[in-house]
Order: structure tokens, then sequence, then C-alpha cells
């Protein structure tokens, strides 16, 4: 599926379309595509909320496959080793942040389905050491949602600072928040859910939330820490409405509208906010590995290929329960 120009996703702007098959490059692997998990980021890749960064580009950053070739020097994977892809697709490796750990913040990073072509194909490349080995608790297409809503999931709630045993919010309810409240209940944190959609509280209530409401909505309980997953800047007053002192917000989406202005006593009391930006190739294995330990499971409803544009409409409405799963045959 082939994104020519920016366009709303009701405009069905994807298109069905024959591509060369790549070449793995030096250091990289292709990839035969099973599954591609769906994400808001690829809704703000598609509809012009992320300044374009390649045109064409194939969306698509939640990614499992087999490995079908080996670029050289490649000695890490052989052919027809499962792996996944998530959206952070390379980083330069020499810069500050890099050396410091933080290769999340590299400002020479490229990002699979953005900056490189993603996973809604039947196949695509990346470089070995970008890619990683999937538990054999899952089957592809519960794998896919992990390598980005569970993942940014799994950070969040490290930046969160929230602790065993404490009261976390969670704001949205939809693929990453899902997977989010399954570690929250393995640690014995007590959670607590903002959502709008009737179905989405009974959904979290199903996960094992202690309570559910709208974000107007005042819990039996202050929160140690929340996250805001769902786009919305308005979100951030309420979240620290409920907050208490020295708790931590963390803003989990990768943009967001505007965040109105906050009444100073909001934030006094050493509240934090802080957002979450793109994600470490840590992370990915932590979080892979604590996955397939719990198990985590993914509820997904899975689409054709050539249902992308459909998929990802549904994605935009909040219809969807759990997380939006590409088939690629």
């Amino acid at each position: 599926m082939v994104l020519e120009t920016p366009r709303p996703i009701e405009d069905s702007p994807l298109q069905l379309r024959d591509v060369a098959i790549p070449t793995p490059a030096p250091n990289e692997v292709r990839v035969k595509v099973h599954a591609c998990a769906l994400c808001h980021t690829d809704l703000h890749v598609i509809e012009g909320d992320l300044p374009p960064h390649k045109r064409p580009i194939i969306p698509g950053h939640q990614i499992v496959g087999t490995i079908d070739a080996l670029g050289a020097n490649v000695t890490a994977y052989k052919e027809g080793d499962r792996v996944g892809i998530p959206w952070l697709h390379s980083t330069d490796g020499i810069c500050d942040y890099c050396r410091r750990g933080l290769e999340n913040l590299c400002p020479n990073a490229r990002f699979t389905g953005y900056d490189a072509d993603g996973g809604c194909a039947e196949y695509t490349t990346v470089p070995a050491d970008f890619c990683y080995s999937i538990p054999a608790a899952f089957d592809d297409t519960h794998a896919a949602p992990l390598l980005c809503a569970g993942i940014i999931g799994y950070r969040s709630c490290r930046l969160s600072n929230i602790r065993p045993g404490e009261n976390l919010g969670l704001y949205g309810f939809g693929a990453s928040a899902h997977l989010v409240i399954q570690l929250a209940r393995h640690q014995k944190c007590n959670v607590f859910v903002f959502t709008r959609s009737d179905t989405h509280r009974a959904h979290a209530l199903e996960l094992g939330a202690q309570w559910t409401g709208r974000a107007e909505d005042t819990p039996p309980e202050l929160l140690h820490a929340a996250i805001i997953f769902a786009p919305a800047g308005s979100l951030v007053p309420e979240a620290l409405r409920v907050l208490r002192k020295g708790g931590t917000l963390a803003l989990a989406g990768i943009t967001m509208s505007q965040i109105p202005a906050l009444d100073y006593a909001l934030l006094y009391h050493e509240r934090t906010i802080r957002s979450v930006a793109n994600s470490t190739r840590r992370d990915a294995r932590e979080f892979l590995q604590l996955a397939a330990d719990i198990p985590v499971q993914s509820d997904i409803q899975t689409f054709d290929l050539a249902a992308a544009n459909h998929a990802l409409q549904a994605l935009k409405k909040s219809s969807l329960q759990g997380a939006a799963v590409l088939r690629i045959s």
C-alpha cells in the first residue's frame, strides 16, 4: 500500500500497487512480511500531521515476518528466522544521545514507515541491528501490536515512574493501553481507565481495571501516575486534576492537539509532565521478553492488506477493540 500525498484517511489515500521487491544493502535483512499492525502514528503520517519525509512511502511499523535474504556482513540472523520490526529503523550510533543510551533522541534517527518503507507490503528491509526475534509464545498477528503499541506502552510506564501497588491512570483505551493495563496489573498496580467509549470501558474492566469513567470524572482515589494515549491536549489538565502531589503524567503520543492554558495550581506540588519520544532497542528487547513471561494477550481485529484504508478509518473513529492488524499473504 503506497501513499503518494498526505490526505485525510476518509479519502482512502493508500493505493494498492505493485512495487519492486527491495534488495537488502550491506548489514540489512529482507523480511517477507506476514502481519503489520496499525496505530495512530500511521494516521499522523498518512494525514500529514507529521511533515512528509519520503514520497511516496509505504507506511506500517509494527511488522512481523521471516527473513528471506541477508545483506553482506549479517551474521546475527539466518534465512527463515522470524523477526519483528518496530518504529525505530536506525540511528547514527555516534551522536551524544546514542552514546548516552538515548538513541530514541538521535537527531539522525530514521523511522520505519516514515523515512524508510514499512510493512504495508509483502517485503521490506531493515538493518539487522534494528529487528528482534519474536518469542514463540506469540503468533504473527498477535505479535504485531507488541512492536509499537507494546514497546511505547512499556516505555511510557517506565517514564511515568509508577511503582508496584500504586494507582495508574490510563487516558484512552486502544491498542497500547490494553497492553499496558496487563503490565500494570502484573506489577499489582491499581488501574483507573478514562475513555469516552462504553465498549472500551467494558473491555478495561474485563482486563482488570479497578475503575473506569470519562476524563472529566473523578476516580475514587488520586493517581500516583498517569499516561495519556489519546492525542488530545485537552486531557492534560484533566489528568493533572486527579494526580497526587509528586506524581508524573506521561504523554505517549508522537503528536498532540494544543494543550490549553494551565492553572499553575494543577502543576504545583512537584507534579511532572513528560513526553515519551520513540523507543530504544533496549526497550524492545526488555518488553518482548516481559510480554512473553507474563504472557501479554493482545486483542486484535484482522484485515486484509487491501482493506488498510478501511482499518485506519475504524482506528480514527475509535471503533476498534484492541489493535488493527493487516494480514500480508
